[in-house]
């Protein structure tokens, strides 16, 4: 379980396939992994992985074809910058919101403006989403915990906004997104598991 504040920025260091599965390598950056042990999570873009090596800047994860073909990870390459943030505590302060690290679906900016300080990204998701995203409530963006601003819904245009201020773009990579940038997407659990409910009645 994640909160969706990120840690630190790293990057992917190495990629070997592996027939349908992938092993990566993640450089951490500022992030020490002292703390941490093999088989304990971290969440990538805000996919919860399993650590199956490690040193004190880095990791590696193997990604099974399932999460290759549910998130960003198929089109990621050597060299390109990811969010981390390590799993909670039960003793940590809860900043964001409750973040599982299982991805909904992938959305695409479609737009992005400056708004005085912050800039406004505008992102289109798949329709299926649709039910669990409002106005106000909390998303999860590349692992990123956000309110979205507005959303817009209907045939054939499905987004939502979301206005980042420019301690998140330093903070994550958010600063890297351009329009067709894809995302990792994770709703708020919340409204998953109240859908659950509400359907089996």
């Amino acid at each position: 379980m994640f909160t969706g504040i990120i840690q630190t920025t790293g990057s992917i260091s190495d990629i070997e396939s592996k027939g349908d599965d992938s092993r990566f390598v993640f450089n951490t950056g500022q992030m020490k992994l002292s703390d941490m042990a093999i088989g304990d999570s971290i969440s990538v873009n805000g996919v919860c992985l399993s650590i199956i090596e490690k040193e004190e800047n880095s990791f590696s994860a193997d990604l099974s074809k399932e999460t290759l073909s549910l998130t960003t990870f198929s089109n990621l390459q050597k060299g390109v910058r990811i969010n981390l943030e390590k799993a909670m505590m039960l003793s940590d302060r809860i900043n964001g919101h409750m973040v599982s690290g299982h991805i909904d679906g992938v959305g695409k900016v479609v737009a992005k403006v400056d708004e005085a300080r912050s800039i406004k990204y505008t992102i289109a998701f798949p329709v299926e989403l649709s039910k669990f995203i409002s106005k106000k409530g909390s998303i999860s963006v590349d692992g990123v915990s956000l309110t979205v601003n507005d959303k817009v819904s209907d045939e054939g245009n499905n987004t939502f906004d979301v206005n980042i201020i420019p301690h998140t773009i330093f903070e994550t990579i958010f600063s890297e997104y351009e329009i067709d940038t894809k995302v990792n997407i994770e709703v708020d659990q919340i409204a998953r598991y109240l859908d659950q409910l509400i359907s089996n009645q």
